[in-house]
């Protein structure tokens, strides 16, 4: 800290441009950091500044000057005022539109020059880094962008013709844990500081109750209410309101938690904030990280499974207490019975309490 502390004063006596409560954007902030000698070893106090401008609303983003990011910009906005995807959202878009453009443009930087061999290579590059799910998600990304950028003469027309790969409605194995498994996990946090307690509050939250990592991220202090003994979660993907009842285990975890918060987690309302400055609320990305790491310390065979599996598991446990699939749906904030069958993926043992014995063959 004391380093952030030395090199941002040099950064601020080298350069005349900084005012205390000044509004900056990020090129002035670039070349300011650009003046000191040896700039290579300010870029982590650079990050962290601009992370503190950000937070107190006095960083303005640089407009681009060249024609490809001006478009870039102008199709930001269509995504947040024309079809009012979330941040979240519009960022995968962008980053999945700066992949294609830095391997396909190359040096001449025109828009007019892209064919379907670019698009082509794109996705073939593309497929063998990723899933197939995950890459019908980027070819439906860059569909949106190239017929956006064919309405408006930037390309050709055609070039969003572009063949997904299929998939299928519960193909994969059932994504649920065991449940002694997940009651390791969760004994395994340890809570003898402040940032075990918030963890461990955490994955019981999306273990218990079946939260996803953005509905625990959004969560305020005045989303639990003591007295009726209820959780209220704002469901970001459905924009609706989930009322939860708690159970008193939970309601002590989260008062042993609430007890014992730092003096800096006073001054915000969040139900759970950053470790690290400045303070704010934690992210969906923060969440998952959280359980990686969790799983990681906690020496179980966790491998490779993320935060999601708790919700999965957390469905499959109601479903093995008799608890009806419409309750479940109810429970974990689906609109359609459809939504919830994802997550009831049967296993073998569950099918074979309902075989029926195959007619005469005991007496053969």
């Amino acid at each position: 800290m004391r380093r952030h502390v030395h090199r941002l004063k040099c950064v601020l006596e080298a350069s005349v441009a900084f005012q205390c409560g000044q509004t900056l954007n990020e090129a002035e902030l670039r070349e300011a950091f650009a003046l000191v000698p040896c700039s290579q070893r300010h870029a982590s106090t650079e990050r962290v500044y601009c992370r503190f401008l950000k937070a107190e609303g006095r960083l303005e983003e640089s407009t681009p000057t060249d024609h490809v990011g001006q478009l870039r910009l102008r199709y930001r906005q269509y995504l947040q005022d024309v079809r009012g995807l979330a941040p979240a959202t519009i960022a995968q878009h962008l980053e999945t539109i700066d992949a294609f453009l830095a391997s396909s443009l190359g040096s001449t930087g025109h828009l007019s020059t892209l064919t379907s061999a670019h698009v082509e290579t794109f996705v073939q590059t593309t497929s063998r880094q990723v899933r197939r799910q995950t890459l019908q998600h980027k070819v439906a990304r860059l569909r949106a962008f190239l017929r956006y950028c064919a309405d408006r003469g930037e390309t050709s027309r055609g070039l969003d013709h572009i063949d997904s790969p299929r998939i299928y409605r519960g193909e994969l194995p059932p994504r649920a844990l065991g449940w002694d498994l997940i009651e390791k996990l969760l004994a395994s946090v340890d809570r003898s500081d402040n940032l075990g307690r918030r963890d461990h509050a955490i994955l019981h939250l999306m273990a218990y109750y079946g939260l996803r990592a953005s509905e625990v991220a959004s969560l305020t202090l005045d989303a639990v209410n003591w007295k009726t003994g209820t959780l209220r979660v704002d469901q970001r993907k459905t924009r609706s309101t989930l009322v939860l009842p708690l159970a008193d285990q939970t309601l002590r975890i989260l008062d042993q938690y609430l007890a014992n918060r730092r003096p800096c987690d006073e001054a915000t309302t969040v139900l759970f904030p950053t470790a690290r400055s400045p303070i704010a609320a934690l992210t969906n990305w923060g969440v998952c990280d959280v359980f990686t790491k969790r799983a990681r310390e906690s020496g179980l065979p966790l491998e490779g499974v993320s935060s999601y599996a708790l919700r999965h598991s957390f469905a499959m446990r109601l479903l093995r207490q008799g608890v009806g699939v419409k309750t479940i749906g109810d429970l974990l904030g689906h609109h359609s019975l459809e939504s919830t069958c994802v997550y009831l993926r049967i296993e073998t043992d569950m099918l074979r309490t309902v075989a029926l014995a195959v007619p005469g063959g005991a007496a053969r």
